[in-house]
């Protein structure tokens, strides 16, 4: 019984999503990755809350929201997501309020924005880059490592 206290603990509450190359191409064509809908439905299932952790200033993230939601390509609560406002050259999860680093994982596609002493947070996912596959499976690959992470493995 102790050990599966110890892993109820020891699960990620919070999940920070980037938004460029990871979930949307960028953010001046805002190609929704493929998988893009039904993997934020499943975040919204698989995590207490999800938060908004990217480069794109939140004006700008609100409207790229806004218009996928608008289009269909994302479920109608991804508008409102909390956002992470943050400042210098990395993602630090401490700017992430109410949260503990350890309760954190951010899914994102760029090693150099994530902070140095919380790599093991980080769940990478492949950039979705140009030329933008229809093909490409990097939300069901992330998926899957989160679901590894939530159960306890790494």
């Amino acid at each position: 019984m102790a050990i599966q206290q110890n892993e109820s603990k020891a699960r990620p509450t919070v999940l920070a999503l980037d938004l460029e190359g990871t979930l949307i191409s960028n953010a001046a064509s805002q190609i929704p990755r493929p998988g893009f809908f039904l993997f934020l439905e499943w975040c919204r299932h698989a995590f207490p809350r999800i938060v908004m952790f990217t480069t794109v200033d939140e004006p700008r993230f609100r409207k790229i929201a806004a218009l996928l939601v608008e289009e269909g390509l994302a479920p109608q609560w991804f508008s409102q997501l909390e956002y992470v406002s943050w400042t210098g050259g990395v993602k630090d999860l401490a700017f992430i309020a109410h949260a503990h680093i350890e309760d954190v994982l951010l899914v994102d596609d760029h090693v150099g924005y994530v902070h140095p002493d919380q790599m093991q947070q980080w769940v990478e996912v492949e950039c979705f880059s140009y030329p933008y596959s229809d093909q490409d499976a990097g939300l069901e690959h992330v998926r899957d490592r989160l679901t590894a992470r939530l159960r306890g493995r790494t």
